[in-house]
């Protein structure tokens, strides 16, 4: 289990990043172009998760995660909203704040000092890093990252939802802002002894956002539109 779940992710994270980029290059975009780098890092994480359950520890791996898994993914996706929501002025220095943010994590992981004897159970855990200071990173970047996406997805759902136009946009808003959850609540079991909980909530994060973003960016049949028009003309 703590083999092809994560593999399972990895390859639906890796599927959902293409699926992005090839809308950024239609599009272009700010917010498509990060939400997609962030996708990448959501793949990273998930491969390395797979690689130690498959053939157990590699301190390069176990950097990898740490870093793109555990600290960068979920900044990287909430700042792709930060694009789509805010003002430029704002998105550009929360973007450069993140980039010195993100260098500084590069740095701390990389020269940081491991015992992999600390992990306990069959998942990857933060714990094989002994250096002061360096998992402190991790509350930060991935309290701005909750906050900004699921707060984005949740706020853009009940927008479109009080205008009553585009209501598959709603949809697709919630799943996101669901599916972004889903990790989170997935290390907390991990952490109360749940075995496979971290793994779990990973995957359903995936497939939630996945289906969301699909859900969202789907154009409407020309019934609805047309119901759609109606309702806006009677307000």
């Amino acid at each position: 289990m703590n083999t092809w779940l994560p593999l399972t992710s990895f390859v639906i994270s890796a599927i959902f990043a293409l699926s992005v980029f090839h809308r950024y290059r239609r599009r272009h975009g700010n917010h498509l172009l990060l939400w997609g780098i962030g996708m990448v890092f959501y793949a990273i994480g998930s491969f390395c998760e797979a690689y130690y359950g498959a053939l157990g520890w590699n301190p390069l791996i176990f950097r990898l995660w740490y870093l793109f898994g555990a600290i960068l993914v979920a900044a990287w996706l909430g700042q792709g909203t930060v694009y789509l929501l805010a003002k430029k002025k704002w998105a550009h220095v929360t973007m450069g704040l993140l980039l010195l943010g993100t260098i500084y994590g590069v740095v701390r992981v990389f020269t940081a000092t491991l015992d992999p004897s600390l992990m306990t159970g069959s998942e990857m855990s933060g714990h094989a890093i002994v250096t002061p200071g360096v998992r402190v990173l991790t509350p930060f970047f991935n309290m701005y990252g909750t906050v900004t996406l699921v707060g984005g997805a949740a706020y853009s759902a009940w927008l479109f939802w009080r205008k009553r136009v585009l209501l598959h946009r709603t949809l697709g808003n919630i799943l996101i802002a669901a599916g972004a959850l889903a990790p989170a609540f997935g290390g907390a079991f991990s952490r109360f002894g749940i075995s496979g909980a971290l793994y779990i909530g990973e995957l359903l994060g995936a497939v939630l956002m996945f289906i969301g973003f699909l859900r969202a960016t789907t154009p409407m049949e020309e019934k609805y539109k047309r119901r759609t028009k109606q309702a806006v003309s009677t307000d």
